[in-house]
């Protein structure tokens, strides 16, 4: 692993597993932030309309995928899970569209574009193979080879049949002269 992602990983967990740290000690503001959204999408979803927990579950799913990101297990991951957490906890937490004043509009905005930023970061993070081919690269080259294989097969067969056949006429025809 090259030393940029052994100190960017983490510098990257950090802000998660500290946000994931807070949600889990003092849910409070941010269940009552999350109350409309969780109201919304409870039912559809399936979940338990308890803004609390899933404040809680989303904290504990930060903590642990940044920590799998900060030591670099399951990297591409914990990446895409974090980024999944990340885009209902910007909307929730700095809704600027709706802030009633110029400086709170600004203020909401600066963070909710930092967010954005952090997302890009783990977008980067979540398709980063460490110069490795991904996986769809390699399941192409294994169809590729398969296509390989199979028309190298073929090829083989023919000629092996065209030899099959001289062989068989010299055969017909040294057991021809030997009648004769």
């Amino acid at each position: 692993m090259s030393i940029v992602r052994r100190l960017a990983r983490p510098m990257l967990a950090a802000f998660f597993i500290a946000g994931g740290i807070e949600a889990l000690r003092r849910p409070g503001k941010r269940a009552e932030q999350a109350q409309p959204l969780v109201d919304r999408a409870a039912e559809p979803l399936h979940l338990p309309n308890d803004p609390e927990l899933i404040v809680r579950a989303n904290g504990a799913l930060m903590v642990g995928a940044g920590a799998m990101l900060a030591t670099g297990r399951f990297p591409r991951l914990a990446s895409a899970l974090l980024a999944g957490t990340l885009l209902p906890a910007t909307v929730v937490e700095y809704p600027f569209w709706e802030a009633e004043t110029e400086e709170e509009r600004r203020r909401q905005a600066v963070h909710a574009l930092k967010n954005v930023g952090l997302l890009g970061g783990l977008l980067l993070a979540a398709v980063d193979t460490e110069g490795k081919p991904g996986l769809a690269y390699r399941a192409k080259m294994a169809g590729d080879s398969i296509g390989r294989t199979a028309r190298q097969t073929r090829r083989e067969a023919r000629h092996a049949a065209k030899l099959a056949g001289k062989e068989a006429r010299l055969k017909a025809a040294h057991a021809s002269n030997a009648l004769n």
